[in-house]
């Protein structure tokens, strides 16, 4: 798992990098996430039962509308309403089940969420957050794979989910070619 997005909705987007490869199974492998991730507590993961299909079916639901709001945002286009309107249900949702706590800022909270949904509700406020207070412009798709994030260079030109896998990926191919074109012999020498 790799969290590279910049932005905790845009990670759970990438928690699917092709049709076959995705690190969402199963409800723990939810929860798993939400751990790494930092949207889950061990304690608040404690609470939560791991036999529960329908709320990692809706997860699976919130994902693929995040991934098509996101993607649009990412191309410029727009999202389509009827995800933003899932969107907009999914946050009333979360919200109706957070409480503000106090630290420098007020934030929410969901602390004494046990409910099975837990792990998508600061999710769903993040993406909420990320189309209503960030540079849209900068949400951008990866160069080299599938995975969205939020470029924070300061001249916003961050082309890769990460330099360590798709950049240097791409650098050796180019690196790779242009050798090829070098040391291939010149075909007006042979004139």
């Amino acid at each position: 798992m790799r969290l590279v997005g910049g932005n905790l909705a845009l990670d759970f987007v990438n928690t699917r990098s092709g049709p076959d490869d995705d690190v969402l199974t199963d409800y723990p492998s939810l929860i798993s996430w939400g751990l790494y991730a930092g949207a889950l507590t061990e304690a608040e993961a404690a609470q939560l039962s791991p036999r529960a299909q329908a709320a990692f079916t809706r997860a699976l639901h919130t994902r693929d509308y995040l991934d098509e709001v996101f993607r649009s945002v990412a191309t410029g286009a727009e999202p389509a309403p009827s995800a933003l309107t899932r969107l907009r249900d999914d946050e009333a949702e979360a919200l109706a089940h957070a409480q503000l706590e106090r630290g420098d800022t007020f934030t929410w909270s969901w602390r004494d969420d046990h409910s099975p949904d837990r792990p998508l509700r600061p999710v769903v406020h993040a993406a909420i957050e990320l189309l209503t207070l960030r540079d849209l412009a900068r949400v951008k798709a990866c160069g080299g794979c599938l995975f969205l994030f939020y470029d924070e260079t300061k001249n916003r030109s961050r082309r890769w989910c990460s330099m360590q896998d798709c950049g240097t990926d791409a650098k050796m191919r180019r690196y790779i070619a242009t050798r090829r074109i070098r040391s291939s012999p010149d075909p007006r020498r042979a004139e």
